[in-house]
């Protein structure tokens, strides 16, 4: 069944056909950064199956949670796939992993391209199954005759295409289904369903690897089946949306006008995202190198801060997002970024206690830092679908995730040097580099629409 829908502050008609839950609207994403959801909203709290089923319905969540799963068994364990099967060793394999991501942030636009010609269910399977034939090269690694090291970093190059591609294209197919009310809840709920997946995942794996290449091998053939299903799965919803462009007299020259204002505006964002990116790697490099090389505690101090994170996320996060709601989607980013710095300095404080004392404190801190992690998240991707007109909301959505796809690249490179130079020279930097994006994202005003300031 197909329904459409027009309205006086949009441009596009949206068309959704058959999703999971039964016929919807995909709605044009006409909110403002005002605080979402409204008061009578918030009255009544939508709970967990109603946001799950606002986000794509039932079989969208299979997907989310089988693909992350996936991601879960292997993705954690692509260097050690790399030596311990392909014999790369440890500097070549890192390597290759590195260019192969960064390469793979190339297609990110074209994503975003995709989107905004109305892609939603097809973007999202396309992430998923993409990373099928990564883990396909994988498998093919071993083949005489074939270079292990090439065929390497092109599973990375597609594996790192749909991790890239898979966030911008997620967004977008919740912004499509989606109730205004309810958007912002239903993110949260997705990426707790995929904290989830990762967290079972790596854990199932962490059991598995202990079987020696031969494991290794079934992991990875088992994460291609996975993400083969999850993209059948969402390929099965057909959401689309078409796009129409207005016919007033003197629209066009009023839409080109808005689009060069708001992409200047995200110009900004973008940039001041970059440090907020940083806190990812914060948790899988910084805080663990941290611990064991200045700190001198055992590895088994970071493995738990990891899980702890982890279990946080997926049991704080739409609880957390919808009490922030109140703020406003801005206010709420903004706040994140100090939160995240004010963890930073705590690091660095702890650090000096020394012995046990100090990795205590380290792990009192990093419940603070997931804090912030869960304020950032929470809100930035919902800001970004807030204050884009629908029709460009691909362009943004991909601006945004390339912005965090270099914060993520470059980071471990520059905490880890930042670190060799000492504990204040790695928390102090990082902490500042943080406020400062948080005062840039509390003082932005977006001008690709009308209305929101906070």
């Amino acid at each position: 069944m197909t329904t459409a829908m027009s309205t006086a502050t949009s441009t596009a008609v949206s068309t959704v056909t058959n999703t999971a839950s039964g016929p919807a609207e995909a709605r044009p994403g006409t909110s403002a950064d005002v605080p979402s959801p409204d008061p009578a909203a918030r009255a009544g709290s939508p709970g967990w199956r109603a946001l799950l089923r606002a986000g794509g319905g039932t079989r969208y969540v299979v997907a989310l949670a089988v693909d992350a799963l996936g991601s879960g068994l292997l993705r954690p364990f692509l260097l050690l796939y790399g030596v311990e099967v392909l014999h790369l060793g440890v500097a070549r394999a890192g390597l290759a992993m590195t260019v192969g991501f960064l390469v793979a942030l190339a297609a990110v636009p074209f994503a975003g391209r995709w989107i905004d010609r109305g892609a939603r269910s097809a973007a999202v399977a396309g992430a998923m199954t993409v990373r099928v034939l990564g883990v396909a090269l994988l498998l093919a690694a071993g083949v005489p005759g074939v270079s292990p090291l090439a065929v390497f970093a092109a599973a990375a190059l597609f594996l790192g295409v749909g991790n890239q591609c898979w966030p911008p294209a997620h967004a977008a197919l919740v912004a499509a289904v989606a109730e205004e009310r309810l958007r912002d809840g239903a993110l949260a709920a997705g990426r707790a369903v995929r904290n989830a997946g990762l967290g079972a995942g790596a854990l199932i794996a962490t059991v598995a690897t202990a079987g020696g290449p031969g494991a290794l091998r079934l992991l990875a053939v088992l994460t291609a089946l996975g993400y083969l299903l999850a993209g059948m799965l969402v390929a099965s919803l057909r959401v689309r949306v078409l796009p129409v462009l207005p016919v007033l007299p003197g629209s066009e020259g009023r839409r080109a006008a808005a689009g060069r204002s708001a992409r200047g505006g995200f110009t900004v964002f973008d940039l001041a995202n970059l440090p907020y990116a940083f806190n990812f790697n914060v948790l899988e490099v910084a805080l663990p190198a941290f611990l064991v090389t200045t700190l001198h505690a055992g590895a088994a101090w970071g493995a738990g801060i990891f899980v702890g994170n982890t279990v946080l996320v997926v049991l704080c996060q739409v609880a957390v997002v919808l009490w922030t709601a109140r703020w406003g989607r801005r206010t709420a980013m903004a706040a994140s970024g100090v939160v995240l710095a004010g963890s930073y300095l705590g690091f660095w404080l702890a650090g000096m206690a020394g012995g046990v004392w100090a990795a205590l404190g380290v792990s009192a801190v990093s419940v603070v830092l997931t804090a912030g992690e869960i304020m950032y998240t929470g809100s930035a991707t919902a800001l970004v679908v807030a204050t884009t007109e629908p029709d460009r909301l691909g362009a943004a959505l991909a601006r945004f995730q390339l912005s965090s796809g270099v914060g993520l690249a470059v980071s471990p490179a520059v905490l880890t040097a930042l670190l060799a130079l000492g504990s204040a020279a790695l928390w102090l930097p990082l902490a500042a580099a943080t406020l400062l994006a948080a005062l840039a994202i509390h003082r932005w005003h977006p001008a690709g629409r009308s209305g929101e300031g906070n």
